[in-house]
This record gives structure tokens, C-alpha cells and sequence, in this order.
């Protein structure tokens, strides 16, 4: 019988996801099924419920509903208590698995399919979501010395100490801080891209063969388009990291690893 999943969002219709697992299912050849679920924004538990009873294996959960997905799962592995968000419930039974492949994801494609070491390189990471939530740990892990701005310092100084240890340097600021700072790696956790809202950033923000990387897809987004005229020497939108954050997905539910490579190309080739 062919094991059903879903990715569960509000909106949902653009995203890749079911394109990218049907990809993995015939690269790996399992037997699965994968749709896109539209939930109510009131309505994100009671979706999830269906679908176990219905007999779904897992779901993918994007925005807004990954810090409600992390309210909802009984188990998780250590790191996603530092994200107190969840990207992938795995049912199993009466038995919800909640994890984090977001970072994973993000961390793999920049030092991976971009070629760009993330230790001991200044890397701000802007936002203090859901998104940012689910990042900063692998960030840090990396040997990033991260800083985090927001509107709202508040938030980012929340997050900052969450993740402070005695082996990292991480620090939470409001954009009006950063105004003499240069970082190596600057990443876009903000949904900005979506309404294309121009970010507080000054133009001196990218140091010499800095890297620009907006977590949003599928569009030149306003901090791109910032980047690529004020001496960002990479610039890359979140497809790679849509990809390797579902390949980890696909790894937790079926024990088995995709290839990346080809997805990424095959999706780059429809843009």
C-alpha cells in the first residue's frame, strides 16, 4: 500500500514540495504519495489529527503553523527544543514525532552546494521567527559567529541567549546596531521577500566576497536585489535549502537518503 504524506501550510499553492518527494520517491523507489493540505489558520491541529486517522506516515509543515507543530508533537529529538519550532511530524500510531530539517537544510546548502565555510565567519542572520528559530542552532553548531537583528531587539536578544554556550559567540542587536558592521555571510529569515518590504540594511553590510542568501524562493526578492548592487559576491535564494531541508524530511520518514544534485537542477531549470 502506498504510504501517504502531506506538507500543510496556510498559503500552499506554490509550494515545491510535492514536486521535490515525488522526485525522491522515484529516484530511491518508494512507494509514497505526497500532497499539498491548505489548513484554516485556526485549524492546524484538527488537520494534523485527520490525517493520522486517516492514516497518513508524516507532513511537512511550513509557515505559519511550524511553532504550533512544535505544541503538537510528544517527542522530539534535543535540537528542536532550541528551535521551539517543527518543519516534520512523523505519525506514527497515536505517536507524534516532531523535528527540524530547516537548518540542517540551510547549513548543507551553503557550505555544500555553495561552497562557502560558515566557521569562524561573522554571519547575521535576520529575523527572530519561526524561520530563525529553526536556523540559529545549526548556524552556531557550524562554528558561526552569529549575530542576530530584528525590528523588534527584544526578540532577537531572546533568541541570542537561548543559544549562547561557552564555545560560541552569538549576540542579538536592533538594525540601528549594525551600522558600521561588515559580516561575511548575511541570511534573510524574514518573510519580507513575500510582501516585497525593503529591509532597514545599510549598504555597507556585505564584506569583500560576502554572501547574501534569502531562505524565500521561487523570486528576486528586494534583499536580493540589495545585495546584488551593494557588493554581495554571492547572492542565492532558499531553493537549495527547500531541497536539502525535505531530503532530511524524507530521510526521518523512510530511512532512506535522496541525492540533492539533481532536484536542485531539475527545479533550477523551471525558473
Amino acid at each position: 500500500m502506498t504510504d501517504r504524506y502531506a506538507v500543510i501550510g496556510h498559503p500552499i499553492a506554490h509550494s515545491k514540495s510535492p514536486q521535490i518527494h515525488k522526485m525522491f520517491a522515484e529516484q530511491t523507489g518508494q512507494d509514497i504519495s505526497y500532497e499539498a493540505i491548505l489548513a484554516p489558520l485556526d485549524g492546524f491541529a484538527a488537520t494534523v489529527e485527520r490525517l493520522r486517522k486517516e492514516g497518513y506516515k508524516g507532513c511537512n509543515v511550513t509557515v505559519p503553523f511550524k511553532f504550533e507543530a512544535y505544541q503538537l508533537a510528544r517527542k522530539y529529538p534535543t535540537h528542536v527544543y532550541a528551535a521551539q519550532a517543527v518543519n516534520t511530524l512523523k505519525l506514527d500510531g497515536d505517536t507524534i514525532l516532531g523535528d527540524n530539517t530547516d537548518g540542517t537544510g540551510l547549513v548543507h546548502d551553503i557550505q555544500f552546494n555553495l561552497g562557502i565555510t560558515l566557521n569562524n565567519k561573522r554571519v547575521l542572520l535576520i529575523g527572530a521567527g519561526g524561520a530563525a528559530y529553526g536556523v540559529a542552532l545549526p548556524l552556531r553548531d557550524a562554528g558561526a559567529i552569529l549575530k542576530i537583528v530584528n525590528r523588534t531587539s527584544d526578540k532577537a536578544h531572546a533568541l541570542a541567549s537561548s543559544l549562547i554556550s561557552n564555545k560560541s559567540i552569538i549576540s542579538g542587536c536592533s538594525f540601528d546596531e549594525i551600522a558600521n558592521q561588515e559580516f561575511d555571510a548575511v541570511i534573510n529569515a524574514t518573510s519580507a521577500g513575500l510582501t516585497d518590504n525593503e529591509l532597514p540594511l545599510p549598504p555597507t553590510i556585505f564584506a569583500p566576497g560576502a554572501l547574501a542568501y534569502d531562505m524565500m524562493y521561487g523570486r528576486e526578492t528586494p534583499f536580493m536585489r540589495f545585495a546584488r548592487e551593494h557588493g554581495a559576491a554571492v547572492v542565492s535564494d532558499g531553493l537549495g535549502m527547500l531541497v536539502e531541508q525535505a531530503a532530511e524530511s524524507f530521510f526521518i520518514w523512510r530511512g532512506v537518503r535522496p541525492e540533492t544534485a539533481p532536484v536542485i537542477v531539475a527545479l533550477r531549470a523551471q525558473q
